[in-house]
């Protein structure tokens, strides 16, 4: 089982230092033309908007672009044979250029695109962007935004290797503590509003 935990951090990292690297990209003053909302302000037909502020085009840029550039150099690091043989996406193809570049795009995108549908229900719920609500609900957001993204990712993971339902729910556990510890990180970094 630990060498299972193992290789889903050792497949992950990239995905780990883009989600960190893009919070910071979104702060930044660049490519102002990107920072619109994915809805285009849009509302959906109970009025409300499909997704909110929160979600750009910046950010889903971000993801892909970050997750290329992070999953190239840690192709590179790949090469040595210890951390080659604990990553799930080397079991069953060759760690190449081309390759990388296919799952870290890949990996970017599927973080991206599976936060929406909880962006998406919490809109039609009237949680305001960024905050949760209280009791069972909070407790059920909060796990949410911490697993959407990893349940992208994880997909990713599976179709190039065969994980099975057991060890993807596995990958979306682990992914989504890590995930909220991070979260926690960045919040006390002040990169983060708040802290779930």
């Amino acid at each position: 089982m630990l060498k299972i935990i193992a290789m889903m951090y050792v497949t992950l990292i990239p995905v780990i230092l883009a989600g960190i690297l893009v919070m910071i990209w979104c702060k930044l003053p660049i490519l102002k033309s990107l920072a619109k909302p994915v809805d285009l302000g849009k509302n959906f037909t109970d009025g409300k908007r499909l997704f909110g502020d929160n979600k750009t085009w910046k950010g889903i840029a971000g993801y892909i672009l970050f997750n290329v550039i992070f999953n190239v150099l840690w192709g590179l690091l790949c090469s040595n044979e210890t951390l080659h043989s604990l990553d799930f996406f080397y079991q069953h193809h060759e760690n190449t250029l081309t390759f990388n570049i296919l799952t870290g795009a890949l990996l970017g995108f599927g973080y991206a695109l599976f936060e929406l549908p909880n962006s998406f229900l919490k809109r039609r719920l009237d949680i305001t962007p960024g905050k949760t609500l209280k009791g069972f609900w909070k407790v059920f957001f909060i796990f949410l935004d911490q697993a959407d993204s990893v349940f992208g990712v994880a997909l990713v993971v599976w179709l190039f290797y065969p994980l099975g339902i057991g060890l993807y729910l596995l990958y979306v556990l682990v992914g989504a503590a890590t995930h909220l510890i991070l979260n926690m990180l960045l919040y006390f970094m002040h990169l983060r509003k708040n802290m779930f």
